[in-house]
């Protein structure tokens, strides 16, 4: 969708972009320990991703995998947003919520699509979708930074189906217990 903005606009908004330190990671849970690994057998944390994960290719999900989870852990939350949007808030890409303590990750295209595995539910993206919103930078913007963020919560959360990034993080205060994040990035020439 944004690949049709001409280059010309996207150069215009380089310099307009939400920011890192407005991440969850970042903003919200700053003080939480980063002692769990996140990695992807796609790209390897800083680096860009392959087009096959953006609007530029099939737009699937690339794989993840996650270790390192402390004693205790419930469930766990999957956070993916992009802090170069030029946007005031970080466009988030993907809600996963209440994943199962003993998943160890998930597989390439695994929230592709809205998901009907009720072990795997999905909140709203910024597009109001309950699926992996491929990365879609404007031409011209530069690269971006998507961050893909993993807590591991002391507790599930009682949500509503589908929440949005705001519902989600309220209900996480307090019993995230650790975090560990991944960043790939991506830029449309």
């Amino acid at each position: 969708m944004l690949e049709k903005i001409p280059s010309v606009v996207g150069e215009a908004l380089s310099g307009l972009r939400a920011g890192i330190e407005k991440t969850a990671f970042h903003e919200v849970f700053p003080d939480v320990p980063a002692s769990l690994t996140l990695s992807s057998s796609a790209f390897a944390d800083g680096a860009a991703m392959p087009a096959r994960f953006t609007a530029d290719g099939a737009g699937v999900s690339p794989p993840l995998a996650w270790s390192g989870l402390p004693p205790g852990t419930e469930s766990l939350v999957l956070l993916v947003e992009d802090a170069g949007s030029p946007t005031p808030h970080p466009l988030v890409h993907l809600i996963a919520w209440n994943l199962p303590a003993g998943l160890a990750g998930l597989g390439e295209g695994d929230v592709s699509k809205p998901a009907t595995d009720p072990s795997l539910p999905l909140g709203r993206n910024s597009f109001l979708q309950t699926a992996w919103l491929p990365p879609d930078p404007p031409s011209g913007h530069g690269q971006h930074a998507y961050l893909f963020q993993i807590y591991a919560l002391r507790q599930r959360l009682d949500l509503a189906e589908n929440p949005g990034r705001g519902t989600l993080l309220k209900a996480m205060e307090g019993l995230v217990a650790a975090k560990g994040m991944l960043i790939g990035t991506y830029a449309r020439a």
